[in-house]
Formats: C-alpha cells, structure tokens, sequence
C-alpha cells in the first residue's frame, strides 16, 4: 500500500511540477513579448511623443532635441586660417556685388562703386548645420551664422550733382542661415555635379553709414537710398528662392536655376478695427503687398481716407518661385501725405499652406513686426483671398465659369482663341483673355439673431439695406419691430456685370420716428457663390457687440469676354 501511496504522490507531485514549470516558461515568454513590444514602441516614438511622456522641465542637460549640430570645430579651425580666407572672399565678394550695386543704383547717384572692400579680422560664427536629404537627387546643407564684424567698407559715390563722396558701411551685424545644395549625385568624385549656394533665411541685416570726414544728413534722402540699395541688391542676388551655381563636373545644370513655378492671385478685400494712427480724425489706411520685397514686385493698394475699417477690393497677381518656403506679406500703414507713412501693422501666409487650385478665405491678425511673434496688442485685422494656381494644373482645374475656358487664375485666362474669337497678345508674347463675369445675384435675407439692445426699452426694430459695391445699387428689407431676433425671409436680385471685382454689403440698421442707428455690417465678396452656384451661412455682424446674420446667396451666370 505504501508502494502505491508514494507511487501516486510521486506522480502528483512531478505532474505539479511540470505544470508549474510550463506556467513559469509561458509567464516568462509573455514578459518577454511585451518587453520587446515595449521597446519596439520606443524604437518607433517621435520627438513630439516624447515630449507628452516627459515635460521639458525633467530632461537630462545632456538631452536635446535638435536637428542642428554644433560646429565649435570648424569655428575653431575658421578662426585659423580666417586670414587667408578674408583675403580671398573679400574680392570674391567685391567682384560679384558691385556689378549688382550698379544695376540698383539710385536716381540721385551716377555712380556707386568700393573704393575699399575687406572683411576685417573677426571670422563669422557658425552656430549650427542641418543635414536634409533630397531623396537619391541632392543633399541640402543648412549652415547658420552669426557675425558681429570689423570690416573695412567704403563705398564711392558721385552724386548727379558731381559731388563725391566717401561712405564708409560700418557696426556690422548680420545673423541668417545659408543653403548649401549638393546636387545631382553622381558616381563620379567629388559624387555631385553641382553645387548651389543662397542665403535661405536673412534674421538679422544692422549696418550704418558714415561719410568720411563729413555728414551723410547734409544729402537729404541719401542715406535711405543707399541703404535701400544695399538691401535690394542682397535680397535679390542671393536671397532664397534666388541662387547661385556653381558646375563642379562638366554638364548641364540649368534646371538648378530659379524659375517661376506658379502664381498667387490675391484679392485685398477689406480690414478692420485698425490701430488710429492720428490724433485729429482717423488713420488713412493702405496695403502694401508682396511675395519678394523688390520695388518691382511690390503692389500699393489705394488710400481709405479716415476709416478704421476700409474696404480695397483690389486684385493683385504675384510670380512665386518656391511655394514650399515662400511667403505673402501685407503690411498696412498710414498715409501721412508728405510725411513718411507710418505702419499700422503687418501680417504673413505661408504658401505651403495654400491648396493648389482651391481659393482660401483668410483673416488675418495685424503684428508690429513678423520676425517677434510677441505683440499682444490688438492692431486690427485684414481679409484676403488667395489662390495659388502652380504652373501645369490647367489640365485638372477646369473654369467653374465656362467649360469653354481652363482657368489659371479667378481673373484672367491664359488659353489660345475659342469660339472663333481673336484674343490679343499681352507683350510677352503670351496670348490673353480676361473673364468679366456677368449675372445675376439672388440674395435671400433669412434672419438675425442676438442683435445688440439699441432701443431704451431694450429692443430694436432692425431692417437690413444691400448694397453692391460697384454701382451703389441698393434693397431694403421691411421694418421688424421690437425683435433682436428678426425673421425677414425677403429676396433680392441683382444684376452684376463684373462678379469677380464686385461686393455685397449688408448692413443692419435701427429705425426710429425721427431717424436710424447704424449697428453694425457684412461684407462679402462674390467669390464663393460664383464658384458654388448657391449658399446659406451665417456671419458675424461687424461693428456690433454681438449679433449674427443669416443669408442664402444664388448665382445665375451670363458670362460674356472681352479683349484685355
């Protein structure tokens, strides 16, 4: 009996063994595939989720997350043979800027040249490099310098009046990153065939300008001019998207050089709650618009005399050379006739964040300055609409106007003769047609609601006036009494002969026994029906403390074209 009691036990005992064993081993396999998980997920973690792990606050000093390297070998090494590179890059530099100097000279000089021209004893700091692969074509470079130099610049000027002049540029500062393109790869050593060279990003530019031994004041205006020469000529000799190639291997690298790739429309339609500027009556608004701030490139809108919320309308069309890394400026200042205008404020949009083909409707906040994003104060606001139409996208951007036409642009039409019908050549050799888009607008005034107390009882009685901006043409809607939520449900028709460059605005009034009181307006552009035949929506009412207008907006096109 013992034999067979030990025999079972003995059994029991090896079979929980076993058992136990094979649990173990699964458990241990287990932590082992969630281990390995575990880190194959942090294999694959990103910058950004790191940071949602840990706050900045509790990183290690040795942590950063950068994609720029230090380079305090190569500043050391630079510092060394600095000598021998100021003498070779200093007539590098003199050779290749003069030329463009001239082309920028001003009016008011005959001749601007360096009558001395050496990058002094201070070598430029280079505070960090960025590598950016091109797929299997290039390699960019991004080098960033710092340089507080001594330099030894002067400048010979003759003046139209036959006056010379030495101008010494000194107080040097200049912070910016420069590109470094290393492209085609080939197999062939150095392993590239070119390589293109530009200043990507310009931070900071700080010069002044003295006369020798004199007064550059005494000259009035030519300072400014020389300094706007100066800037001019950097921002448009090698200033990115501009740059400069250089063959390393023989071969044909013309695809390397700066081309347009497109065209941005912008409408300049209205601003509002703008900065007053003068102390007597209100500021005197107008845009200044650009892409690259050359005198040629840069578009003025006009003069709003004494409105803090002008309304331009106006159409301006840029050539863009990189939509990746360009931008669109609008700054906004105050005419003050004789005086130099003083700026209101400014504003930027990327175009990478443009839809090709698809406009976009765009408000933008007004800053002191777009380098220093820390301006809290309300300077206003300024309304744009954008199209960015890249050269080739004819093909696939059909005119919503037309099916006769494949449009670059909301405004013009770049195609041959259609219809039999002659179209003229614009100069360029490019032929050419504008659309003036004619028909008629149907606008049903629904309802407001949450309109502000103007009444001393605390109502209002509001109606609704339209007005197209381009002929003045007018409709009122009825009287609704006593309401700040007011049903109307009227429609309108318009007859508009140029949709594109027309507006419609809906302003809300109160009516009294004795008069009316203004409470506040809509403006909306033509644009959105056009292209979408027919809307409801609802918009803010500007002006007032609160309050929304809702309206439905058709369109009947009858378009007609003429010669441009």
């Amino acid at each position: 009996m013992s034999f067979f009691a030990g025999l079972v036990v003995g059994l029991v005992v090896g079979l929980a063994l076993i058992v136990g064993f094979v649990k173990s081993e699964n458990a241990r396999s287990r932590r082992r595939t969630e281990l390995a998980n575990t880190i194959a997920a942090f294999a694959r973690m990103s910058v950004a989720d790191s940071r949602k792990i840990l706050p900045p606050e509790f990183y290690p000093s040795w942590v950063v997350f950068s994609q720029r390297q230090k380079l305090n070998w190569l500043n050391s090494h630079l510092t060394k043979i600095w000598p021998y590179v100021n003498e070779a890059a200093s007539e590098l530099i003199r050779t290749s800027v003069e030329p463009v100097l001239e082309q920028y000279r001003p009016f008011i000089l005959s001749s601007l040249k360096f009558s001395k021209f050496t990058l002094g004893t201070v070598a430029p700091q280079f505070t960090g490099v960025a590598i950016i692969e091109d797929g299997s074509s290039g390699i960019t470079m991004e080098l960033e310098m710092n340089w507080d130099g001594n330099p030894s610049i002067i400048l010979d000027i003759k003046t139209r009046l036959g006056v010379s002049l030495p101008v010494q540029v000194k107080d040097i500062g200049f912070t910016g990153v420069f590109r470094l393109i290393f492209k085609p790869l080939v197999d062939e050593f150095p392993c590239f065939g070119a390589v293109s060279y530009s200043l990507r990003q310009k931070k900071k530019m700080d010069f002044k300008l003295k006369v020798i031994g004199g007064d550059i004041s005494a000259i009035p205006g030519l300072d400014d001019a020389i300094q706007e020469t100066i800037r001019n000529a950097v921002e448009d000799s090698i200033t990115w998207p501009v740059r400069k190639v250089v063959p390393i291997l023989p071969g044909d690298y013309s695809d390397l050089e700066l081309k347009p790739v497109g065209t941005l429309e912008v409408k300049l339609v209205q601003a509002k709650d703008l900065t007053n500027k003068d102390l007597i009556g209100k500021s005197d608004p107008y845009a200044v618009v650009y892409i690259r701030p050359l005198p040629d490139r840069m578009k003025t809108s006009k003069i709003i005399n004494n409105d803090l919320n002008p309304i331009w309308n106006e159409h301006f069309e840029f050539t863009v050379e990189d939509a990746t890394t360009q931008h669109l400026v609008v700054k906004i200042y105050d005419d003050e006739g004789l005086q130099a205008s003083e700026l209101i404020g400014c504003a930027q949009v990327q175009l990478s964040e443009l839809e090709p083909g698809k406009v976009k409707d765009v408000w933008l906040k007004l800053v002191k300055d777009l380098e220093v994003q820390r301006d809290n104060k309300n300077r206003g606001q300024v309304h744009l609409e954008l199209l960015y139409c890249p050269y080739g996208i004819e093909n696939s951007f059909v005119n919503p106007f037309t099916q006769n036409f494949s449009m670059t642009s909301l405004e013009k039409v770049l195609k041959n003769g259609v219809n039999g019908l002659e179209v003229i050549e614009n100069g360029t050799g490019e032929k050419k047609r504008e659309v003036i888009i004619r028909g008629v607008l149907s606008v049903t005034v629904l309802s407001a609601e949450d309109l502000p107390v103007v009444d001393v009882m605390g109502k209002a009685d509001p109606y609704v006036v339209l007005t197209m901006k381009k002929t003045g043409i007018k409709n009122k809607t009825r009287v609704v009494n006593d309401s700040l939520n007011p049903v109307w449900n009227q429609t309108f028709d318009f007859v508009v002969e140029d949709g594109l460059h027309d507006m419609l605005i809906a302003e809300l009034w109160d009516h009294d026994t004795f008069g009316k009181d203004y409470m506040g307006r809509c403006i909306l552009t033509l644009t959105r029906v056009i292209l979408e035949g027919e809307y409801r929506d609802c918009f803010e009412v500007d002006g007032a403390k609160s309050g929304r207008l809702y309206l439905n907006l058709k369109w009947m096109p009858q378009p007609i074209y003429r010669d441009s």
